[in-house]
């Protein structure tokens, strides 16, 4: 790897900057096992406002990782659903939460540390 690696264009950079934003792991992981309505996807996840809920699905389609079905009807309803790109990026999402369970005390730690140090 060489010390361009993550540059604003660089591949590397693209993936971490689609896992770093704040809800976009959480909604992947949310509909891993298969499509859900929004407001389902609300339930499951838990305080996420409708607006940051309808900006990360937007964005999580946009970027081809998710899939958004409309059916006709009364009323009309909608679907997401992971795409096959979308569904490679459950085992990065899978170890970082496993690396977070494992070590999610102690950057609690490290974060109460550091307030005291203020």
């Amino acid at each position: 790897m060489t010390t361009d690696a993550f540059l604003a264009d660089c591949r590397a950079r693209l993936a971490f900057d689609l896992l770093s934003h704040t809800w976009n792991a959480v909604v992947l992981w949310s509909l891993r096992d298969g499509p859900r309505r929004p407001v389902g996807l609300r339930e499951h996840i838990g305080s996420i406002s409708p607006k940051v809920l309808t900006e990360t699905l937007r964005r999580l389609q946009f970027n081809g990782l998710v899939s958004r079905q409309a059916y006709a009807g009364s009323p009309p309803r909608v679907e997401y659903a992971l795409t096959d790109l979308g569904r490679t990026l459950l085992g990065p999402i899978d170890t970082i939460g496993a690396w977070a369970f494992e070590h999610g005390d102690e950057v609690m730690a490290a974060q109460d540390a550091g307030v005291d140090e203020r």
